[in-house]
């Protein structure tokens, strides 16, 4: 049996994504179809009521069946924390939605969420970086610090950070300089958003709709939007940036693109992304066309 990083020795191999709550998430759908076309009919993912305190001792308690854990919201920070090893990316955002069982028995933490908007981006088929480009991130969380990095790692050069407390984007802030890009960070309540969109090649909103919606006109000019609302959809400022033209991309594409390179990490094989896709889109009933390229 293989011994590459993410594989267990024994035959029953175990994976699942922790969070809370967590009940609701689809991760399941798309690696229970990716380990089922790959033929690894051992495995098993599922759902697991974790919180960012309990982390630690979850996954200390693993047994040597578990080669793989997503993270969701709380623990993302925990679970860099926890890790005995961590990839460049995940320190730089300063969270991982990724633990990889070592060959040692310990955990390797990386931060696919910034594959997951790299990914979106690319599919919704109107991005393509070029000299100079300018994004614009809304929010500084744990998604804006990876979108930020996305962005760097797709060519861009600057970005504006839309912020209601600016103290609050500080690390946000710092992920950003240390994927190359030059930053600016505005208080939302005095920003120009008509002068940031017109700037902006692409935005990535990680804000809820609401606070968005009174200045969905200006922002509809960005070409290439991704939104990480995916339930309900579609959000007003989708709407707005379809109708005049521009590319859209969803949490619910960031989802499955973060999710290839999960599978890969865990199972040392390529992800099978047209299944894992066709899985989600079923599962979610169509609402969304969940491009590949």
């Amino acid at each position: 049996m293989s011994t590459e990083p993410g594989v267990s020795t024994v035959a029953f191999r175990r994976a699942g994504v922790l969070g809370s709550p967590v009940r609701h998430s689809l991760s399941p759908v798309l690696h229970n179809a990716a380990y089922a076309a790959l033929g690894l009919t051992g495995w098993h993912y599922d759902t697991h009521e974790v919180d960012a305190e309990a982390l630690p001792g979850f996954v200390h308690s693993l047994g040597e069946e578990w080669v793989g854990l997503s993270v969701t919201m709380p623990g993302k920070r925990a679970a860099l924390a926890v890790a005995d090893e961590a990839t460049p990316r995940a320190l730089a955002v300063g969270a991982a939605n990724t633990l990889v069982r070592l060959p040692s028995g310990g955990w390797r933490a990386d931060c696919t969420d910034v594959d997951g908007v790299t990914g979106a981006l690319r599919a919704a088929g109107g991005f393509r970086p070029g000299s100079p480009a300018t994004g614009m991130v809304l929010g500084a969380g744990g998604t804006a610090a990876a979108a930020v990095a996305a962005l760097g790692e797709l060519g861009l050069t600057d970005v504006h950070i839309v912020v209601r407390d600016p103290a609050r984007a500080k690390a946000t802030a710092e992920t950003a300089r240390g994927a190359g890009l030059g930053v600016v960070v505005h208080r939302w309540a005095e920003a120009d958003f008509g002068a940031l969109a017109a700037s902006a090649r692409v935005l990535v909103s990680t804000v809820p709709p609401d606070a968005v919606a009174p200045h969905v006109p200006a922002l509809a000019a960005v070409p290439c939007v991704l939104d990480v609302i995916y339930h309900p959809w579609p959000t007003p400022l989708a709407e707005a940036v379809a109708a005049r033209g521009g590319r859209v991309a969803t949490g619910l594409d960031m989802l499955l693109h973060q999710a290839f390179g999960q599978v890969e990490q865990f199972t040392g094989r390529a992800a099978p992304r047209a299944v894992m896709r066709d899985a989600l889109r079923e599962a979610t009933h169509g609402i969304l066309p969940l491009p590949l390229d």
